[in-house]
């Protein structure tokens, strides 16, 4: 007692602050294996904030009996490093692929804990480009309201991109990453694993949260419609349950866009105001969805303007 009394305050301070990162960093992140060697960490209906750090998204991971590819590596650089313990944890199979299916800050922070020798980084053709133009604007952000100590080297962009589709052997199963057009946003993968009929979907697929389009509504609406002629027995969403029967998870995300296009479609038509639309478009579904009132006048903004350009 006599030794730490002595101490002076600024090093038990110290001391103190370094013990709770500690046990932070040692922190498992919870995972479920929604099929065989197929893990995922489901993330919260939250807006990103200092408390939550942005750690909010559905990521993790496919086992093979040669490499494990991981799938979005989340929303802090400490998320990144909970997941990578969490991997060596449960595989002692190495990381080769880290695929990040598009470009929005939760699926993208955590890169950094996965860049070293032996590990490739796969996105959509347009994802390096899409990350250096908005990389200015989400530093700042995270650095003003997520306290999660983001730096510009986080931002790791791909150095293998998919054109249209591209395989990836992990050892015993095939993982087809499939580009799409602008629809969640302009950068979208999705990831199919043969071995499991797991299809990985990310911020295509939206449960219980409100879908938030970022790229093309129209477009959003015609690659969900390929998708859902995918064989698959279960997807993962980027917002919602850990996995979900496939294609029915699709239904409600198509009749909120399909409803949203529509009615937007109909102000537009009738020469009636953004202001109008903004009030009126699409409210009858807000006791459908999570986060209805943070995201759906964003939808009905982005749908006005693709579709006052809409040929008649």
């Amino acid at each position: 007692m006599a030794a730490i009394s002595a101490m002076p305050i600024k090093q038990l301070f110290l001391i103190l602050v370094f013990s709770l990162a500690g046990l932070r960093s040692a922190a498992a992140i919870e995972l479920k294996e929604v099929a065989d060697g197929v893990f995922v960490h489901q993330g919260v209906h939250e807006l990103p904030d200092g408390r939550n750090r942005g750690e909010i998204a559905n990521i993790g991971f496919i086992v093979g009996s040669r490499c494990v590819a991981v799938v979005d590596t989340g929303g802090s650089p400490q998320q990144g490093r909970e997941l990578k313990a969490a991997i060596e944890r449960t595989t002692r199979v190495p990381i080769c692929y880290v695929v990040n299916t598009h470009v929005h800050p939760d699926h993208i922070y955590g890169n950094r804990a996965f860049r070293q020798p032996g590990v490739s980084f796969f996105g959509h053709h347009k994802l390096a480009q899409a990350m250096a133009v908005r990389a200015p604007f989400y530093l700042e952000k995270a650095q003003r309201e997520l306290n999660n100590g983001l730096s510009k080297d986080d931002f790791i962009p791909p150095d293998q991109v998919v054109q249209d589709r591209l395989d990836l052997d992990l050892g015993g199963r095939r993982l087809t990453l499939t580009a799409h057009g602008p629809a969640h946003t302009d950068t979208d993968l999705s990831i199919f694993d043969d071995k499991t009929q797991t299809l990985w979907l990310a911020d295509l697929l939206f449960e219980d949260h409100l879908p938030v389009v970022d790229g093309s509504l129209a477009g959003w609406l015609k690659e969900l419609e390929k998708l859902r002629s995918v064989q698959a027995k279960r997807a993962i969403p980027g917002h919602g349950p850990a996995a979900a029967d496939w294609p029915a998870a699709a239904e409600a995300e198509l009749s909120y866009l399909t409803r949203l296009r529509e009615e937007v479609r109909g102000f537009v038509q009738r020469g009636r105001t953004l202001e109008q639309a903004l009030d009126q478009a699409g409210r009858s579904l807000r006791g459908n969805w999570r986060l209805f009132d943070e995201f759906h006048k964003r939808n009905v903004s982005s749908g006005f303007a693709e579709l006052e350009w809409e040929d008649p």
